[in-house]
């Protein structure tokens, strides 16, 4: 597949993990438990992973997994730290939703699970292809 339709592939993925994400946040209350307190930071580290594939559509999978986890812990790591600045950052939505709040363990299982799952479906994508449905 040429670079450009692979980059053009992993945007459309990215829009539509972002799209689920934000639902995830906004209809919370009617999810079950499980997915309202983690499918937001899990599809967060997938959009993560589907961002990196944009920049580095040819390269190896693990590789673009290896860097989507490191941002992801790099940020969740980051919020360790609490200054007026990075805080009133994080008080805006946009810098909410990218840099988060708090720190928690938890968050880094979700973003784990989420490059995996990102890695796992690229590789079948890419070994497997899509093909279409056909009628026999």
């Amino acid at each position: 597949m040429p670079t450009w339709k692979r980059r053009l592939a992993y945007l459309i993925a990215t829009l539509i993990v972002v799209t689920l994400g934000l639902a995830s946040r906004h209809f919370g209350s009617s999810l079950p438990t499980l997915l309202a307190d983690y499918a937001g930071d899990s599809l967060w580290a997938l959009m993560v992973f589907f961002l990196v594939s944009c920049l580095w559509p040819c390269r190896q999978i693990a590789l673009r997994a290896a860097v989507a986890l490191s941002f992801a812990f790099l940020i969740e790591a980051s919020q360790l730290y609490h200054a007026p600045w990075i805080d009133s950052l994080r008080a805006t939505r946009l810098g909410g939703l990218v840099l988060g709040f708090g720190f928690l363990w938890s968050d880094l299982a979700c973003y784990t699970v989420g490059v995996v799952f990102g890695a796992i479906v690229d590789h079948w994508i890419t070994t497997q292809g899509v093909r279409p449905l056909t009628k026999h």
